[in-house]
């Protein structure tokens, strides 16, 4: 939403501004620019990047649009099941959790957690990490060694998208200024005739430059820094639930391991620790 938001006060100004000192909007839209810019910056994104980085990008920018998920409820229900998950191995063993580890998405314990369900990279994340502690064989110590490799390698995987929007940003200038040399080759193709005509084609490149800068550092260089601050709220969403595990694995009372993972989520998202201790108590089953 905030995305939206922005990117409509950025137009908005610039719209404003232009039309105050008596702009004409016509003026700015040259369809050929845009194709010239658009096309070349979605052609260097396809030549630099796999299909699955093409489809995360698309997915990443959609969850911009829509907002963070990363916020309190996804926490306080992160939380919950945690607990639940704890509280059913101490009183029924870790083997108890040998189907839900699994089968995570058949299990009726983590469907009752649609939130959490919605992320596959913390689900598997968790039920991979449950099926190595369930085998007993592997130390606290080796178990954040193993959970710490796990969540870099994903860092470096999802990194992939804040930097690949910021090059495009970075290569937007030159695109404008390509667009704004073949206008210039089309003006002077135009050179015999009418001074008015001269001065649309001479117009008509220079939005090309304008476009270009616009786009940059007004749309693509944003959404870099939007995209990187997604992956780092996901990346402290992955370490709580680190936390918990490695508190779980050295055999930590459940509220004590889901007491960690709560001091690994930001102020903003954190509930107390009273409201945590009558949050997953009551919704304990």
């Amino acid at each position: 939403m905030f995305v939206i938001v922005g990117a409509l006060i950025v137009l908005g100004s610039i719209v404003v501004g232009f039309t105050m000192a008596g702009g004409k909007i016509a003026v700015l839209v040259q369809i050929s620019e845009f194709i010239v810019i658009g096309g070349a910056a979605l052609g260097s994104i396809i030549i630099g990047n796999p299909p699955s980085v093409l489809k995360d990008l698309v997915h990443t920018i959609l969850t911009l649009i829509k907002g963070n998920p990363f916020n309190r409820a996804a926490y306080d229900e992160l939380l919950k099941l945690l607990y639940d998950l704890f509280m059913l191995a101490r009183r029924e063993g870790v083997v108890a959790l040998e189907h839900h580890a699994e089968h995570p998405y058949e299990s009726d314990l983590f469907k009752r957690f649609p939130i959490f369900m919605s992320n596959h990279h913390a689900v598997d994340f968790l039920s991979d990490t449950l099926k190595v502690i369930i085998t007993g064989t592997v130390q606290p110590y080796d178990l954040s060694e193993m959970m710490d490799v796990d969540l870099e390698t994903h860092h470096k995987a999802a990194m992939k998208i804040p930097n690949t929007l910021a090059r495009t940003g970075d290569a937007m200038p030159g695109f404008g200024i390509v667009a704004a040399v073949l206008g210039v080759v089309v003006t002077m193709g135009a050179i015999g005739g009418k001074p008015e005509e001269i001065g649309h084609h001479v117009a008509a490149a220079l939005v090309g430059t304008f476009l270009g800068v616009l786009l940059s550092y007004g749309v693509f260089q944003p959404l870099a820094q939007a995209a990187e601050g997604l992956v780092n709220s996901e990346q402290q969403y992955m370490a709580c639930i680190r936390s918990a595990l490695l508190a779980f694995a050295r055999g930590d009372a459940p509220l004590t391991a889901v007491e960690f993972a709560r001091r690994n989520i930001e102020p903003t998202a954190r509930i107390s620790f009273s409201d945590l201790e009558t949050s997953v108590k009551s919704g304990a089953r």
